[in-house]
């Protein structure tokens, strides 16, 4: 959530913000009405409290009751203007840094490089479902038959391939500074609400469990966030760097088409996430790091692809900062999302109170910043797509090899 002193002082630059995301700045002033009521109301509540004990003191007790019967009402007053400004607090993305794009929609996104040579290919190259299935290693008929339809099953070398992954990921990260971490898979509703969720919650975008008050998380950036929820961490022990690994559930409400079939848009896939808690004026620097690692594993694994400042409109609703990695698939003939790397500033740490000891003495709000290593179900989908051969085999990048225990996949 947004800082409501922020909000306060600084009214014209936050409906600016808000708008550049697609928020009705008329928010701002709605807020501020319930604030100023409730502040007004907190002052008259101080004042009763302090004539109450003036009244006590001089043993006037019949006024006494009388004002004591005032300040319950007073009281019952601040508690719904409290719970009415929450819930329009609720409401505010973050606001997105100044030098980012302005823009309506991801045709306004900014492609700042491409990276790596597309394969040239001798022959016209598949789809990756068609390669994978041709070859028995992604299932997705039987899938649905036992969970429904968007699921799959990743038999053999495609098995093989996400552990090798995954084995590939961490050894490369944890040299790092991260630390390695499989975290929870569900979460309390006001846990993500307070990790800047509200709006992925209200879209219906994640699966609840409602005989235990539980959601399925969609990232494990939702349960590495409130690992230090309520605490207070030590500055020279920033930026403490997490790198989870989590199997993620998600509707994928309003997808559509093509990319429902298959693996690349399912209600379950894997994912490898870096989180990272760091101090104010170091986040930028942070941020461009998270993004330096992920296109140095994808370096190495040799695949083309691209990166994109994304626009306003276009970022996470809890994001001051998005970039995302286009990965390039020959088959399809086309750039897709296959990474994304945020800097979430103190908007998350707020919701969770998170934070460090400053060196002025004082108790300060860590900014978070979030990335996907690998989500590797699209990963599976690159390599398959980038290194098919004219036989129907897929060749195994080599930095992969000595975790795959072979070569090629026949």
């Amino acid at each position: 959530m947004l800082d409501i002193q922020r909000i306060r002082e600084n009214p014209e630059e936050i409906k600016e913000g808000i708008k550049s995301k697609g928020v009705n700045p008329e928010l701002v002033g709605r807020f501020l009405d319930v604030d100023e009521e409730w502040r007004k109301s907190r002052k008259e509540l101080d004042d009763l409290r302090a004539e109450l004990n003036a009244l006590s003191k001089a043993r006037n007790i019949e006024k006494a009751r009388e004002v004591k019967e005032i300040i319950k009402d007073k009281e019952i007053k601040i508690s719904e203007l409290e719970k009415k400004r929450d819930a329009l607090l609720l409401a505010f993305p973050n606001i997105p840094f100044p030098e980012w794009p302005v823009g309506k929609d991801e045709s306004d996104n900014v492609v700042i490089r491409e990276v790596g040579r597309k394969p040239n290919f001798t022959f016209q190259p598949k789809d990756y479902l068609t390669i994978a299935e041709n070859l028995g290693i992604i299932d997705i008929e039987r899938a649905a038959r036992v969970a429904g339809s968007r699921f799959g099953y990743l038999f053999g070398a495609a098995a093989l391939l996400e552990m090798a992954l995954i084995q590939y990921t961490f050894s490369k990260l944890i040299k790092k500074g991260f630390i390695a971490a499989i975290p929870p898979v569900m979460i309390r509703p006001e846990i993500m609400r307070g990790m800047g969720k509200t709006k992925f919650l209200e879209e219906k975008d994640a699966f609840f469990v409602n005989e235990d008050n539980l959601y399925l998380v969609c990232s494990a950036e939702h349960t590495l966030g409130p690992i230090h929820m309520n605490e207070v961490i030590n500055e020279k022990d920033l930026p403490r760097r997490y790198l989870g690994f989590s199997t993620c559930f998600r509707r994928e409400a309003g997808s559509y088409g093509k990319d429902t079939k298959g693996i690349l848009r399912v209600h379950q896939f894997d994912k490898i996430e870096m989180f990272s808690f760091s101090a104010p004026d170091k986040s930028k620097a942070e941020h461009e790091f998270f993004l330096a690692q992920q296109e140095e594993l994808m370096k190495g694994l040799e695949l083309p692809y691209r990166v994109v400042q994304i626009c306003t409109s276009d970022m996470t609703w809890g994001d001051a900062a998005q970039y995302d990695i286009e990965t390039w698939l020959p088959g399809q003939g086309n750039y897709r999302e296959t990474h994304s790397t945020s800097n979430a500033t103190d908007f998350q740490a707020r919701g969770i109170n998170a934070r460090y000891n400053a060196g002025d003495g004082t108790k300060k709000y860590v900014h978070t910043l979030n990335g996907t290593a690998f989500a590797t179900g699209r990963i599976i989908i690159a390599i398959l797509e980038n290194y098919q051969t004219a036989q129907g085999t897929v060749r195994i990048p080599k930095a992969l090899t000595k975790y795959m225990g072979l070569k090629e996949i026949k």
